[in-house]
Formats: C-alpha cells, structure tokens, sequence
C-alpha cells in the first residue's frame, strides 16, 4: 500500500504541476494582452491628440484670419462674427470656457443676425423686407462695433496664425 501512496503522491504532485504550469502561462498571456491594450489605447490617445491639436490649429488660423479683417474693416462684422462664432464653437478648448462671456460682442453681434438668410435664402424676400433686415443689422454693427473691436483683439491674441499664414495680405 505504500507504493501505492508513492505513485499516488507523484501522479498528484504531477497533475498540480501540470495545472500550475498552465496557470502560470496564463497569466504570462494575460499580462502581454495588458500590456498590449494599454499600449494600443496610449497610441490612440496620442493620435486622437495629435488630430485635436491639427483640427484646432487649422480653426485657430481661420478664426485668427477672419478676426483680422474684420479689425481692418475688410469684412462686415454680422458676417465675420457668424463665421467666427461657429468656428470658436467648434473649437476643443483645454478649459471650458463662456464664450458668451469672453466675447461678448461677436456672441451679440451674431445673437443679432443668426437668424437672418442669407445667399439664395434672401431672396424669397421683398426689396422692402430685405433692406429692413439689412438696416436692422447695420446699426446692430453700428452699436456693436466697440465691442466686436475689443473681442477681435482677444481672438488675435488666443488664436494664432499657422505659420505661413500670419503674413495674408487682404485685397
């Protein structure tokens, strides 16, 4: 019967090795595929990054472009500020920010005039109507205009030009 205890005690140490051994290279393929989705998820994160910075580069050069001539006069405010507006709105900010607060005037200024058509849409409108909307927004320009002012120095200042671009000359 003790020989029997022997192969027994042999055959389990056996089997307990066997399964230890499996265990063990489990665990070495689970900590790979770890190692392997952390790293996968750091190259998206830096990739997702990198298009973030591209994509708010190429807003920052139009909104700084469109901020520059609005301040040189060679683009009317209502048009400058719609386009600004919805190109800061997509901008991805570091810190939430109020941009109703932090610029005020082109959020008026284009609270004032979003809903007005423009293009193809205008004409649908009578000659009567068209020049009330366009009086309506001139003195909306008119009473905005200081401010706007202010506000494209504030855009000039957090969004620059793309090199190469900061040297447009307007026509």
């Amino acid at each position: 019967m003790s020989t029997l205890w022997v192969i027994a005690l042999i055959i389990g140490a056996l089997i307990v090795a066997g399964l230890a051994f499996y265990a063990g290279k489990l665990l070495w393929q689970l900590k790979v595929q770890k190692e392997t989705i952390a790293k996968l998820k750091a190259e998206q994160a830096d990739k997702l990054e990198k298009s973030r910075q591209e994509r708010n580069g190429k807003l920052a050069d139009s909104i700084n472009l469109i901020a520059k001539a609005m301040k040189q006069k060679q683009c009317e405010y209502s048009e400058g500020c719609l386009r600004v507006w919805v190109l800061i709105s997509q901008y991805s900010f570091d810190e939430e920010i109020s941009l109703e607060t932090t610029y005020p005037g082109v959020f008026e200024m284009y609270d004032e005039v979003k809903e007005m058509p423009t293009h193809d849409a205008r004409k649908k409108y009578s000659k009567k109507e068209i020049f009330k909307m366009d009086t309506k927004r001139w003195r909306a320009e008119e009473r905005l205009e200081a401010k706007i002012l202010q506000d494209c120095d504030k855009l000039l200042n957090e969004f620059k030009a793309l090199p190469g671009s900061e040297n447009v000359v307007f026509q």
